[in-house]
């Protein structure tokens, strides 16, 4: 019974902690579509990656930015890829609640951000993220 008890604990658990990323995760949408500026970075009628990144990030670097090319590739001129420095430009990382780097935005056609990922994101997943939205 004890064991019966435990994995019933460790389940509410793991269901609490999705469920508060996910609770992090519209809130930071939330104030990124109330206080964001884009005026000079994007255009609007094309669907976007907002990347933010800094000099210093080897994952940005190394995983990031290859599958942010490989999207590019496949997608094109009907994509945008606007890529912030995050230390460059810190108040514009702190409008968005980038709290790490590299995080990523994708925006709509209209510059509404519509999903946010932090840490690296694979080429498959902002592909099919940008394809919700377009």
């Amino acid at each position: 019974m004890d064991i019966v008890l435990r994995i019933l604990f460790s389940i509410a658990l793991i269901g609490l902690i999705i469920t508060g990323y996910r609770a992090i995760n519209r809130l930071i949408l939330w104030r990124a579509r109330r206080r964001s500026q884009l005026e000079g970075f994007f255009t609007p009628g094309t669907p976007a990656i907002l990347f933010f990144t800094t000099p210093d990030c080897v994952p940005c670097k190394t995983m990031q930015h290859p599958a942010i090319e490989k999207v590019k590739i496949k997608l094109g001129q009907r994509l945008q890829i606007i890529e912030v420095n995050a230390s460059e430009q810190p108040g514009l990382a702190e409008q968005w609640g980038v709290l790490s780097v590299p995080t990523t935005f994708i925006l709509d056609s209209q510059g509404a951000p519509r999903h946010v990922n932090h840490g690296v994101t694979a080429a498959e997943k902002l592909i099919q993220q940008l394809g919700a939205v377009a």
